[in-house]
Formats: structure tokens, C-alpha cells, sequence
């Protein structure tokens, strides 16, 4: 599955593929449901391991400083064991395009 990196994007391209396999990492193993909100919002529901909330923090603290039209809230959920956590992610109009791309790669990885 492709996915298509904006202009916007700071990111130098050699990083790049090494950013979308930690995002696919995390869609693997730790996303359980992906739900479209609105067309600029996606929410993500996640668990796993002790440590997952501050993975996904560092994770989505350094997308956020080259893709900055992307706001990630992470909100932690009670979990009968390891951690459990809501991912919000939202972007402007312009931008629902890699935000549908993300929510539907996200899916794919998770299912």
C-alpha cells in the first residue's frame, strides 16, 4: 500500500521510508480500531505493552515537527493490562487526502 507524502512535509526524503515503517509498526501491533470521524479527523484506539503511551507521544511529537499540519492528541484509556490509548489525529481541509490515506493504512495493518 503507497502512500503519498504532502510538499508540506520537512521530513528529507532518506527519512522518510524509516518514519511510514514506524507508523506501520504501531498500526500492527498496537492499533485495534480506526474510526473516520470527519473528513479531517481520524481517531485511533490502541494498546499494548507498558511504555506504549510514550512511544506513541515520541512518535507523533516527531511527525508533528515535519508534518505540521497535523494535530495529534493521545488520551490514555484504562486497561486491564499493559496500556490502552485513543489516538486523534487532525488537518486541515487541504490535507484530508493524507489523512484518509493514514486512517485506511492504519485499517489495512491493524486488521
Amino acid at each position: 500500500m503507497s502512500f503519498q507524502v504532502p510538499d508540506a512535509c520537512t521530513l528529507p526524503a532518506a527519512g522518510r521510508p524509516l518514519r511510514l515503517a514506524a507508523f506501520d509498526e504501531l498500526f500492527v501491533t498496537a492499533v485495534r480500531r480506526v474510526e473516520p470521524v470527519t473528513a479531517e479527523h481520524v481517531r485511533m484506539w490502541l494498546s499494548g505493552p507498558a511504555g506504549l503511551v510514550k512511544a506513541v507521544r515520541d512518535l507523533t511529537a516527531r511527525e508533528a515537527q515535519c508534518c505540521s499540519f497535523f494535530t495529534f492528541t493521545v488520551t490514555p484509556e484504562p486497561a486491564d493490562v499493559g496500556e490502552a490509548l485513543r489516538l486523534d489525529i487532525a488537518v486541515p481541509a487541504r490535507y484530508t487526502g493524507v489523512l484518509e490515506s493514514l486512517g485506511q493504512r492504519a485499517a489495512a495493518k491493524a486488521s
